[in-house]
């Protein structure tokens, strides 16, 4: 039962510090990939390096709409960036009005050109949604962000946003969280999403699932995450992995 964790951050320094180990208990839980994604910039050519050297790890390339006092991305940036074969999409962007206030037109700025990037380069897009839902929908609708397609990562919004994503060919990928016995309502959409159009993923060293909650997270953990959805589905940890690894290399070509 193979599973891909579609994506973390295996870059960062709690986990990049023991990179083989990270991978070596990828092996050993049947984690055959994982898609290491760009939040900044300045740090994209240590996500490179990692998709270079090792067979089983791919590249993303964006900035994280939280950042600011960052490098803006330009849509010809992107797509030069993007100009690899171990990059297989862009992001991750989107929008996020949790944490930050005020005039965030420079966000939504930023999100629009990741969308026009990737139309350029016709590689899908990660997008992260946070507390920006509608907007988040109504800018890829106005961009037809559905014409390379992409996935609405680390999932936390309500069916109908998901329904909604899955109306422009986006897939829904769910984390650690979907484990957290305070998710009922989360727990409910991943019962929902067909299967054919869902991922996995870890976020690590983010939102580690039970029963590792509160520790560093890793990508050795998505097996936890596919157990959890099997259990709400009423199939096999199996069946989720092989369909979600189906539809990882099918989104992104590889």
């Amino acid at each position: 039962m193979p599973y891909i964790d579609s994506h973390c951050h295996i870059n960062f320094k709690d986990l990049a510090a023991d990179i083989e180990g990270v991978l070596q208990r990828m092996q050993q839980n049947d984690v055959t990939s994982a898609l290491c994604v760009s939040v900044n910039l300045e740090d994209f050519p240590e996500v490179l390096e990692l998709a270079v050297a090792h067979t089983n790890v791919y590249a993303s390339v964006g900035v994280h709409p939280d950042y600011e006092a960052v490098e803006e991305p330009t849509v010809e940036r992107l797509v030069e960036l993007a100009d690899h074969p171990r990059v297989i999409a862009i992001g991750e962007t989107g929008l996020d009005y949790y944490r930050l206030t005020g005039d965030l037109e420079w966000q939504r700025a930023r999100f629009r050109n990741h969308i026009r990037a990737a139309k350029q380069c016709r590689k899908p897009l990660i997008i992260h949604t946070r507390s920006a839902s509608e907007d988040t929908l109504r800018i890829m609708e106005e961009e037809d962000a559905c014409v390379v397609g992409g996935v609405m990562h680390c999932f936390t919004e309500s069916w109908e946003v998901a329904r909604a994503a899955l109306d422009m060919g986006f897939y829904i990928s769910f984390s650690g969280i979907v484990t957290f016995k305070s998710a009922k309502e989360l727990k409910e959409v991943a019962r929902q999403v067909p299967i054919d159009r869902m991922l996995i993923e870890t976020d690590s060293p983010y939102l580690a699932p039970v029963p590792f909650r509160g520790k560093v997270n890793q990508p050795a953990y998505v097996r936890h995450v596919a157990e959890e959805i099997a259990q709400l589905r009423g199939i096999s940890a199996a069946e989720v992995g092989d369909a979600t690894s189906a539809n990882f290399s099918r989104l992104f070509r590889v």
